[in-house]
Parts: C-alpha cells; structure tokens; sequence
C-alpha cells in the first residue's frame, strides 16, 4: 500500500510538471517573435510615461519567448481613451497590455457615460507602486496653503476626467470647499507642469510625489515649487511638515466620499490586459510583471531615475477594484455629481 500510495505521489507530480512545460511551451510559442504594445494613457514626459518606458525594457524578457515591448502613447482624458481602448478595442490575447492612471478602476461607476468597461472584467496585472499624491503650487502663487485655499482661487491646470489632477481637485470643492478652478485639457502632468512655469496655471493637484521628486527635484531645490498638501492616510517619511487632506474632513460621510476618490493611491500605478484573457496567458503577464518588479536591471535603472518601487500583484489589484464596486449608492451619487462637468 505504501509503495503504490508513493508511485501515485510521483505520477501525479509527473503529471503536473509535463503539463506545466506544456503550457510555458504554449506561451513560448504565442509570444516568439511577436511585437507586444504597451498602451500608456497620458503623453511624453510625465511620470507615468517614465515609468511604464523603464518597465517596457525589462518585461519582455520575463515572458516565455521574450516578446519585444512595444511602448505607444495614447493621451486623453485622463488615461480613458487608452483604458477604453484596452476594454473594448484591443484584441483579448495578451498582445496589448496598458498602463492608465489609478482613478481607471473606479471610472465606470463614476463616470459611466464614458467608461465603457466593468472594471471587475479587466485582466489587471499589478501596479509598480502604492502612491501619495500631492498638491504643487508656483513660488508666485497667491495661495501656497490649504487655510487660503479655502477663501482665496487657485488655477490648476487638469490632464482630463478621471485623473486625479481632475477628479481630486473637484472633490475637495463639493466636500470641503476648497476653491480650485481646474483648467482641462492637457496632455499629461508634464504639460501642466510647463504651463505653470509658463504663468497659464499657478499650481496642478493630485500629482504623485515618487513623480515629482523623480522628475522636478530643481524646482524643489530652488522653491520654484511648493508642496502644499498630500493625500495619503498617513505622511509620507520625505513630507513630514505637509498637512493631509485628510484631517480637513469633520464627519464620516466627507470621509467616505474622499475614500472613494483617495483610496486609488493604494494602485499607484496600474497595468493591466483586455477582459477575457486566457486563464494561462493572465498567469504569464501577472508572473512576468512580479518577474519584472524583482528584476536587479529594472531596480536599478528606476533607483537611477530616482522612481519608488513599492509593487502590489495582480490579484491584489483586482481585489481593491472589487472593493470600490462595494461603495454605498448615495456615497457614489455624491461623487458624481461633484464630478460631472456641471459642477467642476
């Protein structure tokens, strides 16, 4: 009984290692040769470009037959036009993955109308980093705290619905006041980071702090710029003197409502496949995205462009996404409202 119960135990285990080569083979054989796009949701020069270009390097090599990553910018609305096109576009093979910003999982519920996917159904690989995103103001700015920020306007310059550069500020009106006036319409944080210097807008909310230190640490050196406030639950080890938004809310339901805009910061950054992938093709992205957030040359490389990695798996995404679907209606419809183009 012993013996037979043993060469049961090595059958099996022969069994499962003949079909995981079957699989890799498989994998192996989709991806040789093949060119794979990484959608990246906001234009040239912004964090999320940065980030998801260092990524592209190093992910391929990390999928069974190396496929080349292909990155393509595809600006708008805040990431939308490039999760849209992920959603409902893009072929359901893993042949397009994308990066968006982290406010995309919660667009459909917010912003339905335009969000043309259930977040619950996309392939959601994992994201680089959990983020604190911050408020920046122009040295020349006339509000450079959130005190005068409540009795005196601020222009911000806003990369499109559903971004946080948009979204943030236009909740922090309906919840707490605050007396943002958002300028949409561009391209990328980048942009909006151009036109402050340019004197067209005099600050820009919601931009990430791993971003900003990586990309503007001249401005911050010389106090061309200013951090005025960041949203985080707790302060951030490099802004222990920087108020959080959070303890300007006075009741529970203005903190439930900012929960639901805030807790994207748990994202960071996003990436993510087409609905319907393959069970076997999910599981190869997912193991070459964590493959990826290991790697020594990726680490490197994003230590040397001064970016944070702090990575959360796929299935760790997918379940915060879930989470959101779970908000109270009325604490959604509130949202809304502060979000829709009327009230903005």
């Amino acid at each position: 009984m012993v013996f037979r119960a043993r060469a049961c135990v090595v059958a099996l285990a022969l069994v499962s290692v003949f079909v995981t080569t079957a699989r890799a083979d498989e994998e192996s054989d989709f991806y040789k040769g093949r060119q794979v796009r990484l959608l990246i949701g906001f234009g040239p020069g912004g964090g999320y470009d940065l980030i998801a270009r260092l990524v592209a390097r190093r992910f391929g090599e990390h999928i069974p037959g190396a496929p080349q990553i292909v990155p393509q910018n595809v600006p708008g609305a805040g990431s939308l036009t490039a999760a849209n096109n992920i959603a409902v576009v893009a072929p359901r093979d893993g042949s397009v993955i994308g990066s968006v910003a982290s406010g995309m999982p919660a667009a459909p519920l917010l912003n339905p109308d335009q969000a043309k996917f259930d977040s619950r159904h996309l392939s959601w690989l994992g994201s680089t980093t959990n983020e604190v995103q911050i408020d920046i103001v122009w040295h020349t700015s006339p509000v450079q705290t959130i005190e005068q920020l409540k009795t005196h306007e601020l222009i911000i310059g806003g990369t499109g619905a559903g971004a946080a550069t948009d979204d943030f500020p236009a909740v922090l009106k309906e919840v707490l006041g605050l007396k943002f006036k958002l300028i949409p319409g561009y391209k990328g944080t980048h942009e909006v980071e151009l036109a402050m210097e340019r004197g067209e807008v005099q600050g820009l909310a919601g931009g990430t702090w791993n971003s900003t230190k990586a990309r503007l640490q001249n401005w911050l050196q010389t106090g061309q710029i200013v951090v005025m406030a960041q949203y985080g639950r707790v302060k951030h080890p490099d802004l222990p003197n920087v108020p959080l938004i959070w303890e300007y809310a006075t009741n529970d339901n203005d903190r439930k409502a900012l929960n639901l805009v805030f807790s994207r910061q748990e994202m960071g950054r996003p990436y993510l496949a087409p609905p319907d992938l393959p069970a076997n093709r999910l599981a190869t992205l997912r193991a070459a995205f964590d493959a990826t957030m290991k790697d020594p040359a990726f680490l490197a490389e994003a230590a040397k462009a001064d970016v944070e990695i702090s990575p959360i798996d796929g299935e760790a995404v997918a379940k915060l996404v879930a989470d959101l679907y779970t908000t109270p209606p009325d604490v959604v419809a509130r949202v809304s409202k502060a979000l829709s183009p009327e009230s903005r």
